[in-house]
């Protein structure tokens, strides 16, 4: 089943919930992926990687939302974001831990020989690629410079 039509089947059940947080947070979703199908002007499907890209970023932009908020004071502000990502990532794949991360980047600097910090861009490469979707792109980056140096 695509991903649209999981949005419209969750949209549908939190109408009749009356829940206007995910409702909103689903909204969110159909709209990124129909401006995502339009963008080049053709009605093209996305694929699952882009579909999964398309949700890791209304999920980060929530993050950093809701964080600046705290940074502010703002609770009120910054608990409607963090609802909103708790639905939106429904939608995502089974995020993996900090420690099944360390294993692939470990594996990843081994068959790479890479060696200092001036390698970060090649071992972060092939790591985004191999858990794509499963790992965001900041714990990667954290994790492999705390490797390297």
């Amino acid at each position: 089943m695509s991903l649209q039509s999981r949005v419209m089947e969750q949209m549908k059940a939190a109408m009749k919930a009356k829940d206007s947080v995910a409702l909103q947070s689903l909204r969110a979703i159909k709209s990124a992926l129909l401006l995502a199908q339009t963008e080049s002007g053709s009605k093209t499907v996305l694929s699952e990687e882009e579909e999964v890209k398309l949700v890791q970023k209304l999920v980060k932009q929530r993050k950093d939302s809701a964080a600046i908020f705290t940074e502010q004071g703002r609770a009120d502000l910054a608990e409607p974001e963090l609802a909103e990502v708790a639905v939106i990532e429904q939608f995502l794949p089974e995020q993996l831990t900090e420690e099944e991360v360390e294993k692939v980047v470990v594996q990843t600097i081994e068959a790479t020989g890479a060696s200092g910090m001036k390698d970060m861009g090649k071992v972060m490469g092939m790591v985004s690629k191999e858990l794509s979707g499963q790992a965001d792109g900041k714990t990667i980056s954290t994790i492999v410079k705390k490797l390297l140096s």
